[in-house]
């Protein structure tokens, strides 16, 4: 916080914009009014939907079980001035002014809460039958190709591709999941955790194909490298997404590696007045000791409480969360609570075969990550142990028959 800003209390006369209207920006906005800020707030999102939850998409609205998943925020009655439709275009820390299409924007306080947006699949651009699953417009192009029961090919094994190949199946279709690496999920978890979630594909009547990169596509088909032909009446790309701050270029404000905004561990930028949350900053993690960038939705949930803090409050609040996540994918609800990168030792409770089973990961005595399957006790309590940093032991903690809480040291 500036010294132009600094000490300004509940900020009676002061401007706050926040770029983007997904959880991270509603939230922002939300939260500066629950922390007592009277000053103006403006959320300016691109697109010209009123403000959405994501995770529906995938799973409700895809389906046609739900037209839509409008967050329940009455803006009006908070006083939030909700801008859509509009494109921010740069911005000018030195002048504290947004750049729009529509003309520039002045602000005292800057919210970047732009998220991330799906990687394309190269060469796969105007080519009839190639789908994204990143917006409500993505959803409602997706829903009819559900309805007709096309022959899917879906390219990348994460978190998305598992989630639409789950819905796919549902409503009918052939579906054939195509996977560069040797395992889903290969970015997110160990090659030993990852292995028997493979099974789950066949059982529920999908193909996976691993060590399988696409060559090119083509209206109908998707070509493998080598050489196999795959029909598709429609083709998802689920590989993943990057950081939106491309509209950044030239402001000053630093980026890191996957050119996301490098905030502290208060959630400031590099320059005076300007915050960044959720999927398009990196912060980083006294827990963990490492810059940790989450494209999550609970971290566009949490992050924004500190960021109002920040701007309303004399005393600056530290942002340190335990990273959580979940997945709904055949007939399973995964849940991920932590970071497991420093861990050095992996504990198993119950078989991976079965059902229900859960992957604890310590370092030292504590728990610094848990991967919970059909577990959902495993990970409330796994989560509150490893924000508490409570010594466990490890024999207790391996029997899937006890509590975690039970395995405490």
């Amino acid at each position: 916080m500036s010294e132009q800003t600094r000490g300004q209390g509940a900020g009676t006369g002061r401007r706050v914009v926040v770029v983007g209207a997904g959880m991270a920006g509603v939230q922002t906005a939300v939260a500066l009014r629950e922390q007592g800020f009277t000053g103006t707030v403006t959320l300016i999102g691109a697109e010209p939907h009123q403000p959405y939850d994501r995770p529906p998409l995938s799973k409700a609205v895809l389906l046609g079980k739900a037209e839509g998943s409008a967050f329940d925020v009455d803006f009006e009655a908070l006083g939030i001035d909700v801008r859509l439709g509009r494109e921010v275009v740069g911005v000018r820390p030195a002048d504290h002014e947004l750049d729009t299409a529509e003309g520039p924007v002045p602000y005292d306080v800057l919210v970047l809460a732009t998220g991330a947006e799906p990687i394309r699949l190269p060469g796969a651009d105007g080519i009839p039958g190639v789908h994204l699953l990143r917006t409500l417009d993505d959803a409602e192009r997706l829903r009819p190709v559900l309805a007709r029961q096309h022959d899917i090919v879906v390219v990348g094994a994460g978190w998305i591709g598992a989630e639409f190949a789950t819905a796919a199946r549902e409503a009918g279709c052939a579906v054939t999941v195509v996977e560069a690496a040797d395992r889903p999920f290969a970015g997110a978890l160990p090659a030993e955790v990852a292995a028997p979630m493979a099974a789950w594909y066949a059982a529920a009547g999908a193909t996976l194909r691993t060590h399988a990169r696409v060559a090119h596509v083509e209206p109908g088909e998707v070509v493998l490298d080598d050489g196999t032909r795959l029909p598709a009446g429609a083709v998802v790309v689920g590989i993943g997404a990057r950081p939106a701050t491309a509209w950044l270029t030239g402001s000053g404000i630093e980026l890191g590696a996957h050119r996301e905004v490098l905030a502290d561990d208060h959630l400031r930028t590099s320059v005076p007045d300007v915050y960044a949350v959720g999927d398009c900053a990196s912060f980083p993690s006294g827990r963990y000791g490492e810059r940790l960038l989450v494209h999550h939705w609970d971290n566009a949930l949490q992050g924004p409480r500190t960021v109002a803090a920040n701007i309303v409050g004399e005393t600056p609040a530290v942002y340190d969360p335990v990273p959580y996540f979940w997945s709904e994918q055949f007939g399973r609800f995964v849940q991920y609570a932590g970071h497991h990168a420093s861990a050095d030792t992996t504990l198993w409770r119950g078989d991976p075969a079965t059902p229900a089973w859960s992957v604890c990961w310590l370092r030292g005595d504590r728990l610094v990550a848990l991967l919970a399957v059909g577990r959902p006790r495993d990970l409330a309590q796994g989560r509150r142990l490893i924000e508490s940093a409570t010594p466990m032991d490890p024999v207790l903690l391996a029997d899937p028959s006890l509590p975690m809480k039970a395995a405490i040291a």
